[in-house]
């Protein structure tokens, strides 16, 4: 037994043959009438062959038992129905068939061999039927019956000679566009009904009825061309139509608002992914889904709503989307529902980085924050050293001069490890912690810290320059503590590889400015640029400690620079931005 799918690719490829057929036999049941066994019978034989042919159904698929039984009823009502009126309905929608799928056929061969097809049907009509329901037979006029029946069989034969279309040979018999067929449907039966409407109202002859129908259709026609795109300068019927038809809900502006809105209510990915399938479900087409990570890809799986018969698989995503529709989508919709799923997949890997780069924040502010005090402890064990040293001088320092600095400097160390502490217990950036400026343990009096700087560093050989400070001159400790350790570290450590290095230490009347200065080399070029914004590779400091330096003067108000980088006066300076001093 020959398998279905056999049968049915072997009618599919043969289009045209079955094209003719169907024209052949309604030919005779036209030739047989409406009132006779033998007009019906071959009008069912019709309906077969125009179930081979038609566009919408694969022929090789097998029929379900309801809807073999809904065919079994609209041929039975059509039996029951068989009239003129109904031979008139059947070769409207034929030829509405015909002429939509002519006007998307570009191969010569193929839009003749269908528009003989279309001729042939509109010839059939106003020749032959439209005549037979006139009711007065006087406004007829000559009858073209015998020529008709005689000269209409010509044209299968034009169709059979005629070179073989491209076309017709495609999957599920071809193709079918609505609007036009629905467009050229009502433009023939205006025509019919027109006519019909002149004949009765104004006792007009069959034919000029019909022509004054077509000189009718033809002005209106003329008129919408024109209102469609009109030359003056203004937008026509057109833009109109366009803004309604971008407007009546399709799946891609109705969920992509779905879509925003999640995106801004949910940060979760996964739950995102979540509601934004669940909004899917208020869209008529869809009836359920499911979606599963791609290989590599760091997602969950999931579902929502129900399996259906009807499964449209997305794939080449990071994540595999699979829909269930309530019938079947047509080529258009699945476009839309592939953008949904593309869009999807964006946002739900936009939110995945977002979360990344919030961790990768946490990670970098705790990052920042250990490298930073890395190197506060690093100045804090120098003070130490320094007055360990100082403690174990013999007899070089008078012990009531050691008492009082170790009593004025224990203190402040002590508060400063404290303040580590703290800021190892919350990692924040160091504009976070300026925001926290303004306690009394912050600011200082510039003569007090200046004086404190100078007994920890008063065995290294460093020049101290300052002026009569301002009564009114305060700084923030903990900033100018870090970049004067930072800047001093870094030219000691210099020192021991230039011998003879002088540094100067210059803090202004008003502490706005504090200015580290060395008589060695010059900072290398290609430091330059990345020096203070950015970690840079370094093996005796001017790197990451420079670095978290710079950052947070920017919180505190001030700016961290090189301000001179010749042989012999390497400056940086730490200056206060004009109007961000801090409060007191």
């Amino acid at each position: 037994m020959t398998p279905l799918w056999r049968i049915g690719s072997f009618v599919r490829v043969r289009q045209r043959w079955v094209l003719v057929a169907l024209l052949a036999v309604l030919h005779l049941t036209l030739l047989a009438g409406a009132n006779t066994a033998v007009g019906l019978m071959c009008w069912l034989v019709d309906v077969g062959l125009f179930m081979l042919w038609q566009p919408f159904i694969q022929t090789e698929r097998k029929l379900d038992p309801s809807t073999l039984f809904s065919i079994a009823l609209v041929l039975a009502g059509g039996v029951w129905l068989f009239s003129w009126w109904l031979l008139i309905l059947w070769v409207v929608v034929l030829a509405a068939m015909l002429g939509g799928r002519v006007l998307l056929l570009g191969h010569r061969s193929t839009r003749i061999f269908y528009l003989l097809a279309f001729a042939y049907l509109l010839t059939a009509l106003l020749v032959w039927l439209v005549p037979k329901v006139v009711p007065d037979a006087a406004l007829i006029g000559p009858s073209l019956d015998n020529q008709f029946a005689w000269a209409a069989p010509l044209i299968f034969v034009a169709m059979l000679l005629m070179q073989r279309p491209r076309e017709i040979r495609l999957p599920k018999g071809g193709m079918v566009d609505f609007f036009y067929s629905l467009f050229i449907f009502l433009l023939i039966s205006v025509l019919v009904l027109g006519s019909l409407a002149f004949m009765l109202l104004r006792q007009s002859l069959y034919i000029d009825a019909v022509f004054k129908t077509l000189v009718s259709i033809a002005a209106i026609l003329l008129l919408i061309a024109w209102a469609w795109n009109p030359r003056p300068g203004f937008s026509g019927i057109g833009v109109f139509l366009s803004r309604y038809l971008l407007t009546i809900g399709l799946p891609f502006e109705t969920w992509l608002q779905r879509l925003m809105e999640c995106a801004e209510a949910e940060t979760d990915p996964d739950k995102f992914l979540f509601k934004a399938f669940e909004r899917m479900l208020e869209l008529p087409w869809v009836a359920g889904g499911a979606w599963v990570p791609a290989s590599g890809a760091e997602a969950g799986s999931g579902s929502f709503g129900q399996v259906s018969n009807f499964r449209h698989d997305f794939p080449n995503q990071p994540l595999l989307l699979t829909l269930y529709t309530r019938h079947k989508l047509s080529p258009s919709l699945l476009w839309h529902f592939h953008l949904l799923a593309q869009l999807t997949n964006e946002y739900y890997i936009a939110k995945q980085r977002a979360r990344e780069l919030q961790q990768m924040s946490y990670l970098r502010a705790v990052h920042e924050t250990g490298a930073r005090l890395t190197h506060e402890v690093k100045n804090l064990l120098q003070s130490l050293n320094n007055l360990c040293f100082m403690a174990q001088a013999p007899g070089d320092t008078d012990g009531e001069l050691l008492n009082q600095m170790i009593k004025r400097q224990l203190p402040r160390i002590t508060q400063r490890l404290h303040q580590t502490l703290e800021k190892l217990q919350s990692p924040q950036t160091p504009q976070g912690e300026a925001a926290g400026v303004g306690g009394l343990d912050e600011l200082v009096d510039a003569d007090v810290w200046c004086a404190a700087l100078q007994q920890r560093y008063a065995h290294d050989d460093i020049v101290f320059t300052a002026d009569v400070f301002n009564h009114a001159a305060r700084l923030p400790s903990a900033l100018f503590d870090s970049v004067a350790d930072n800047l001093l570290q870094n030219a000691l450590f210099k020192r021991q590889a230039e011998s003879r290095l002088v540094v100067c230490v210059t803090l202004a009347a008003d502490a706005g400015l504090l200015r580290v200065c060395d008589s060695g080399s010059v900072v290398r070029e290609e430091l330059i640029n990345q020096l203070l914004r950015a970690p840079v590779p370094s093996e005796n400091g001017l790197g990451i400690g420079l670095y978290h330096a710079a950052r947070q003067a920017e919180g505190y108000g001030y700016e961290l620079r090189l301000a001179s980088n010749v042989a012999g006066q390497v400056c940086f300076e730490l200056r206060q931005l004009g109007g961000a001093a801090v409060d007191s």
